[in-house]
């Protein structure tokens, strides 16, 4: 079982919540909107890590993060995206399994046309009474894949 932990919309916070969830993770993807490139290092210190950049990614160390990536995890294809609006692919004709995206800040987890689509929310600075989200990705030896979103922090945290 591959344990794939999911965190977006970090701007530059990342909360000790997070780092405790993700620990034990064997990968981390952050779906954009990172905030500083420390935050990458610190991921990095829990798991590999794949990130894609954001539209709040400015900056020299931004332009070495990729707007998409694709990779494999124990034989599951997973596309990593800020902003599902800029989808370029078709992931289910690409054989795509899991798209990962961010940029709501929403916690969302669905599947359309045997693609599984996640957004594990905010891991950073609250933005309006949305909650401070993580998610995770399991794979099994099978190749079957399930996937959650978690709250972090009480929803009184600001």
């Amino acid at each position: 079982m591959l344990r794939i932990g999911l965190v977006s919309d970090t701007h530059g916070l990342l909360r000790p919540e997070a780092v405790a969830f993700l620990r034990g993770a064997d990968r981390i993807v952050h779906g954009g909107d990172i905030g500083d490139a420390s935050i990458l290092d610190a991921l990095a210190a829990i798991a590999p890590v794949v990130a894609v950049r954001g539209n709040n990614d400015v900056g020299p160390w931004a332009r070495r993060v990729p707007e998409t990536e694709l990779v494999e995890f124990g034989g599951v294809h997973l596309y990593a995206i800020h902003d599902l609006a800029g989808l370029d692919i078709d992931p289910a004709a690409a054989g795509v399994r899991v798209v990962v995206s961010g940029h709501s800040h929403r916690p969302l987890v669905a599947e359309r046309d045997g693609v599984l689509y996640v957004n594990p929310g905010s891991a950073g600075p609250r933005r309006f009474s949305l909650p401070v989200s993580a998610g995770e990705l399991l794979i099994a030896d099978d190749g079957s894949v399930s996937a959650r979103t978690v709250v972090l922090t009480p929803a009184s945290l600001a």
